[in-house]
């Protein structure tokens, strides 16, 4: 086999069809049948049966899909890996954020723009545990997280700390001072800015666990706008880090700090370790300003 056959096989196991696959692949379908033949005859296996008008994956054929996913993007990396060997102005860049989004991100984009202008983008906002999922796949090569999460597969640069603020409807009277305590917020019922089961979620529960206490989570909301409309018309308070209020402006809320407490969410820049970096994934790692990072580079 070779990895023509193999992109052959992939197509024809994603469109479960010869007539399909054949169309995708922009070939005519007798030849793309006869490849199939082919590899099956030199495995010695059927890969593919008949079920209806689809075919479907023997166990053999899904073992071998695995691994031509597998094979195929190595390839693909390896090809763009040797025409990258230059000085990297070209490309595209891949990168996440999380849902909770970060300060610094608009303003190193805008930075890395003006230094190689060529370059194009690939943005995804997701939850960070998600973008962890999805820099793993190689979706996305980096991704801009928030602690607390497990990273141990992956190379990591410490991009800053913020503190967490306590943000209620404007529509409500003013609290006294500009600091609230734990105790003091206890019983207000909340929309957390997380899931269930994540970390910035879990994050929340656990300081007002130190605090003896168990917080009124009234709702979870991932998307951030919506959250603080939700606030802003007094459906509930909200616990929030210091990005999310500068980068969502506008919104009819009063802000609190919190008294009697550290927490704060950690972003983090991280890469898959031990795998190829194209050179636009250095280069915008290179602009955060830290010391040299260890990575599988082509340089």
């Amino acid at each position: 086999m070779d990895i023509r056959q193999l992109r052959y096989f992939i197509a024809i196991a994603e469109e479960r069809q010869i007539t399909a696959a054949a169309k995708r692949l922009h070939m005519a379908q007798p030849p793309l049948g006869q490849q199939l033949h082919l590899m099956e005859r030199e495995l010695g296996v059927t890969l593919l049966e008949r079920q209806g008008r689809k075919l479907e994956l023997t166990e053999a054929g899904r073992l071998l899909y695995k691994h031509a996913l597998h094979i195929t993007k190595l390839f693909e990396e390896s090809q763009i890996e040797v025409k990258e060997a230059g000085s990297g102005l070209t490309g595209k860049l891949s990168i996440g954020v999380n849902t909770l989004s970060d300060g610094r991100l608009p303003e190193l984009l805008r930075k890395f723009r003006e230094k190689f202008p060529a370059i194009t983008y690939k943005i995804q906002q997701n939850e960070s545990a998600q973008l962890c999922k999805l820099v793993k796949e190689r979706a996305i090569e980096l991704a801009i997280v928030r602690f607390p999460l497990d990273l141990g597969d992956f190379s990591i640069r410490h991009l800053r700390e913020e503190r967490f603020y306590y943000v209620t409807s404007g529509r409500r009277s003013p609290l006294d001072g500009n600091a609230v305590s734990f105790d003091r917020i206890g019983q207000e019922p909340l929309i957390l800015p997380s899931t269930e089961g994540l970390g910035v979620y879990q994050m929340i529960v656990e300081e007002f666990a130190r605090h003896g206490m168990k917080p009124n989570v009234l709702s979870e909301c991932s998307d951030i706008a919506m959250l603080l409309e939700l606030v802003s018309s007094d459906f509930a308070a909200t616990l929030v880090p210091e990005s999310v209020l500068r980068l969502h402006r506008g919104f009819d809320v009063q802000v609190y700090e919190l008294a009697g407490t550290h927490i704060a969410s950690s972003s983090v820049l991280i890469w898959l370790k031990d795998h190829y970096l194209s050179k636009a994934a250095q280069n915008f790692i290179g602009l955060t300003g830290e010391a040299p990072f260890s990575a599988r580079t082509n340089g």
